[in-house]
């Protein structure tokens, strides 16, 4: 099991915004992360919706963090991406599909890992990231 392609790059692309601290375009953005311009700008159009990175139009235009890097952790960009993690299907919406929501173990550890996990990913910001400070 592992993230999503999409949240990998994510997480890399904000990570590049926040190692700048400047308003960078999506193009030397892509070239740094590897990852292709039109992926790069999908992901970045997520990423300003939901908060995350202003986007500047224009001649002068780009993106860059709408926050200090401290202020913006692995789990706001997975679910800027993403949504809410969750480890399996069956702890998104609370329903069991064999009708035992509640009382299903599975599902009760599965929830609970979940949590963790995305405590876990809440712990995480981005200046620990630039400092090599991995101590959550």
């Amino acid at each position: 099991m592992h993230i999503t392609q999409e949240s990998d790059y994510a997480i890399r692309i904000v990570y590049c915004l926040a190692k700048s601290g400047a308003r960078r375009d999506a193009r030397s953005i892509s070239e740094e992360m590897c990852v292709t311009l039109r992926f790069s700008l999908k992901i970045l159009g997520k990423l300003a919706a939901s908060g995350i990175v202003n986007s500047y139009k224009g001649n002068r235009g780009g993106y860059e963090l709408a926050h200090s890097p401290s202020e913006v952790n692995l789990k706001d960009v997975i679910t800027a991406v993403e949504g809410p993690y969750h480890l399996s299907r069956c702890t998104q919406d609370g329903v069991c599909n064999r009708g035992a929501s509640g009382t299903c173990a599975f599902q009760q550890v599965f929830r609970k890992l979940s949590d963790e996990i995305n405590e876990k990913l809440e712990k995480v910001n981005f200046q620990m990231l630039l400092d090599g400070n991995l101590d959550f």
